[in-house]
């Protein structure tokens, strides 16, 4: 075939790949070009004997050696507080979200974190955690480093975004946008590879896993050592309520000398979609809840609480230098996933929109590098203060359920001021106004009530004096 490189060929021939040649001749020059690039720069011979040798069934724990961890809690000491206040005003930390997902189940096709959810204020939860950087940034008069993790289908539209708002007041090279990895998208009956269109892969993400791939090859991991930066504040965009930079978890991190430390909130019920925190062999691990048996799900300790209930807010610090040894040591594995996937068939010449699902996808976690840790910390924090993730239209992990915790948390913050409240007004705070219920108390003169529904940003607007 014209263009074709033979070893290309041969290796197609090999692995039962040749339907993406058909039609070739139709390709343009450029549509070939392109296709010969993805098939030699991706590891999808990696991916089609992965598929093959691998089932999409739940993984096999070893349930007879696995233990709850142990969580330390939620309340942190003064020595705490002054060693992680004293790291972030060192520049010692970076600030690590990952925002690679659209926001398909939402109903938009655009990145999510473009998504209005501020229940007043309409801010987006872009806007809500760079209002929390530049609010730190004040706070310990440096320009903190924000890492955001893209992917291809959100990278563009993202910079765009913060370029519409003026960083949303940031300095604009305190911020480092860059993009994780995609891999091809396998036909799960077949494993042969799947098109968009003609002359070109189906692709997906490779997962918040791949983040410490792309912060090793975009050169950050030795950017942020130059900086002399040596822990990394990992959230995702998902969650409004994350409090970025918490000094005390940062400080009790830092005293521990854990390479990695994770935030935990506790289940609701055993059939939680959450993923748990567990110890197998003195190791910490991290059981998904797909892979998690209803049997141990259930399980009791003799106060009646569940056995596994260290819940996975995806909140966690990390040593660079522990990120910089995986890397050294290599890539975190592989997980699949059975997806419905639109496709190109080059055969049928013609795009298919599957019913049920069709594809395998193939994705690394972020959370498979905790069995690598030689030291590591769980630390619990309470669900209502910092986990509120938006995930489905409707019903739980919704926009509404998110802007009720907001609007609640935001009130529990104003009366444990002292403040009174005429009615039951909606309150929302913007974080350069206060990032906790003590800077709200630094903030709000004595004598002052509050009537609404009231969005509160420096100045103090809403706020009326009686």
């Amino acid at each position: 075939m014209r263009d074709l490189p033979e070893d290309l060929h041969e290796r197609l021939r090999r692995w039962g790949q040749l339907h993406l040649l058909h039609g070739w001749e139709r390709l343009s020059g450029v549509e070939r070009a392109g296709l010969i690039r993805q098939l030699t720069e991706l590891p999808w011979e990696e991916l089609v004997s992965l598929a093959t040798r691998t089932s999409t069934s739940k993984k096999a724990w070893d349930y007879e050696t696995l233990e709850p961890p142990p969580v330390s809690p939620a309340a942190t000491t003064a020595e705490e507080r002054t060693v992680g206040q004293a790291t972030l005003a060192q520049g010692r930390v970076a600030l690590l979200v990952v925002a690679g997902g659209q926001g398909t189940r939402l109903g938009r096709d655009e990145p999510k974190g473009l998504f209005p959810i501020g229940p007043l204020s309409g801010a987006s939860l872009f806007q809500i955690h760079a209002e929390k950087v530049l609010a730190l940034s004040r706070r310990y008069q440096r320009p903190l480093l924000w890492l955001i993790m893209t992917s291809p289908a959100t990278d563009a539209a993202t910079r765009a975004f913060f370029e519409q708002h003026g960083y949303f007041g940031l300095k604009q090279d305190q911020i480092r946008f860059f993009q994780q990895a995609t891999v091809p998208v396998l036909c799960a009956q077949s494993h042969r590879l799947l098109l968009e269109s003609p002359g070109r892969l189906l692709l997906s993400p490779n997962g918040h896993g791949g983040t410490l791939t792309a912060l090793a090859e975009h050169g950050l991991l030795d950017e942020l050592e130059s900086q002399g930066i040596d822990h990394i504040f990992y959230f995702q965009v998902d969650n409004p309520l994350v409090r970025i930079g918490d000094a005390g978890f940062l400080g009790r991190h830092v005293l521990h000398q854990a390479d990695v430390s994770s935030k935990v909130v506790w289940k609701h019920h055993p059939q939680e979609k959450v993923g748990v925190f567990a110890v197998q062999q003195g190791r910490c691990i991290l059981v998904e809840y797909s892979d998690l048996p209803l049997e141990v799900a259930q399980q009791q300790t003799s106060t009646g609480r569940l056995r596994f209930a260290a819940g996975n807010p995806a909140i966690h610090i990390f040593r660079r230098d522990f990120l910089q040894r995986l890397i050294t040591h290599g890539q975190l594995p592989y997980h699949l996933a059975h997806k419905v996937a639109p496709y190109y068939d080059p055969i049928l010449n013609q795009q298919v929109v599957p019913a049920s699902p069709n594809a395998l996808k193939f994705e690394r976690f972020i959370f498979d590098a905790l069995p690598h840790a030689r030291r590591w910390l769980l630390v619990e924090t309470p669900r209502e203060e910092e986990f509120a993730p938006l995930k489905n239209a409707e019903g739980p992990d919704s926009p509404t359920t998110v802007r009720q915790a907001i609007l609640a948390l935001h009130r529990r913050w104003v009366e444990s001021c002292g403040v009174q409240v005429e009615g039951n007004p909606a309150v929302e705070i913007s974080p350069l106004l206060a990032m906790d219920a003590e800077e709200l108390a630094q903030r709000l003169p004595s004598g002052y009530r509050l009537s609404g529904p009231l969005y509160l940003r420096p100045p103090l607007s809403g706020i009326r004096l009686r």
